[in-house]
């Protein structure tokens, strides 16, 4: 008997060639993601498909790990994971209120949904402040204020990091779904007692989701879901990204080829950021896999790296792969020109936050100065966009040198009373008259 070695992935993908579209194994993730990963998505938008209890340490708070139905920007279904948090005890008469949260980038892969770390039911924990305890950011924001003001909080994973199928990361429209989605299946459940009115906050790529759900006011409405009805009355977006301010005014193939060279120049400063843009690209990707292919842009070389990368490690080990593997080099993963740049550029734009539509609720945008990770001008791009339309988009600087990492602990003071009051069903003052104006 001759002994014949098995092949790797990797040798695998160098015998038989690259496609953007080849299947990698999966992370491992615990037995509830494992068994999510198996499931069809089969039901209602926001249907809670399944559910189990987790430990919370905040007081008067009970907490559940769940997976739902939910539907990208082409309108197929998939499955997101998350977490809800709900108080405990009687319920007001009408129900409580829902806040749903959409985090900041945390990867790509199946491991990387922040209701998977052993501890999730907690306050908003960042991993590069001196106090957080994690490889990555999880928890929900002020979670144990709005508890204590009667709020059922819950947050999304987004479909793909935990729920199987490619996460489209970045894509804001699909990102924002999965957030409605998470309030309607937060709603549906009967432990929660929640009301019909929620609200909607994120931080990052949870800005896009927020902003992106704002203007998708059809879809919210939609009959038939697991919870229909909801009355969202208001969204709060901490360092807002905007691609969409990357268009330019003849979307032809030149037009596509400088928009794309643009973006790729302006988020490739560093390895950090040339991780962010390529996850971008990669959940661009996956939106459109009839239509995109990761080597249009990269070389076969760089897009066989980084599918492997982000398919297997979220953000902050990717961005550790490819300084170790490539050092000041990585730019070199680019084609020097790239193909199929109009459908590419089309793509970008569609998946983005929508400032051609106004936004059915008031927008509050809260930013720092020093914010060089999402530069506030794309905040400042979108309020200019969407006030001309007659939305209500507050946009509001931080005081002191705000970066993109002290946004959320910072904004704490100035998002609570906008919440409450949003809640509360007083009226919001015209955001669109001055900036810095609540």
């Amino acid at each position: 008997m001759i002994w014949k070695p098995k092949l790797t992935v990797v040798a695998l993908l160098a015998t038989c060639g690259f496609s953007a579209n080849i299947a990698l194994a999966d992370p491992a993730v615990a037995p509830f993601y494992q068994s999510v990963m198996h499931m069809k998505a089969e039901g209602k938008l926001g249907q809670v498909i399944k559910k189990e209890k987790v430990a919370t340490p905040i007081p008067g708070a009970q907490a559940w790990r769940i997976a739902y139905i939910s539907s990208d920007l082409n309108g197929k279904n998939t499955i997101s994971t998350g977490l809800v948090v709900a108080p405990t005890g009687p319920a007001p008469a009408g129900g409580r209120p829902l806040i749903s949260w959409s985090h900041g980038t945390t990867g790509n892969a199946q491991n990387c949904g922040p209701s998977q770390v052993e501890n999730p039911a907690q306050s908003l924990n960042q991993y590069f402040l001196v106090n957080g305890n994690s490889w990555t950011d999880y928890g929900l924001p002020s979670l144990e204020q709005f508890i204590k003001d009667g709020y059922v909080v819950v947050g999304t994973d987004y479909q793909g990091l935990g729920g199987g199928g490619r996460h489209q990361y970045a894509v804001a429209k699909t990102n924002g779904r999965d957030a409605i989605n998470a309030a309607r299946a937060a709603g549906s459940m009967k432990e929660t007692s929640a009301s019909k009115k929620a609200l909607m906050i994120g931080w990052s790529q949870g800005a896009g989701s927020t902003v992106g759900a704002s203007s998708q006011g059809a879809y919210i409405s939609q009959k038939g879901t697991a919870f229909d009805d909801l009355d969202i009355v208001g969204f709060v977006a901490m360092a807002i990204p905007d691609l969409a301010m990357y268009k330019p005014a003849t979307l032809d193939e030149a037009g596509a080829t400088k928009m794309l060279t643009d973006f790729a120049n302006a988020w490739s400063v560093d390895s950090f950021a040339f991780a962010h843009m390529s996850m971008n690209l990669w959940g661009t990707q996956a939106a459109y896999p009839d239509k995109l292919k990761l080597n249009d842009i990269f070389t076969d070389e760089g897009a066989k790296a980084l599918d492997e990368i982000y398919l297997n490690k979220c953000v902050h080990v990717s961005t550790d792969t490819i300084n170790f593997n490539y050092g000041s080099s990585y730019k070199s993963l680019l084609r020097p020109q790239p193909m199929n740049a109009k459908a590419w550029a089309q793509a970008i734009v569609d998946g983005s936050v929508d400032n051609t539509a106004k936004p059915i609720a008031p927008v509050l945008i809260l930013y720092g100065n020093k914010d060089t990770t999402l530069p506030p001008v794309m905040g400042e791009y979108y309020r200019d966009k969407v006030c001309a339309l007659g939305g209500n988009v507050a946009r509001v600087q931080l005081p002191g040198d705000q970066n993109h990492f002290t946004t959320p602990s910072a904004s704490v003071p100035f998002y609570l009373p906008w919440i409450k009051d949003r809640l509360s069903g007083k009226p919001a003052v015209d955001g669109c008259a001055a900036e810095n104006v609540l």
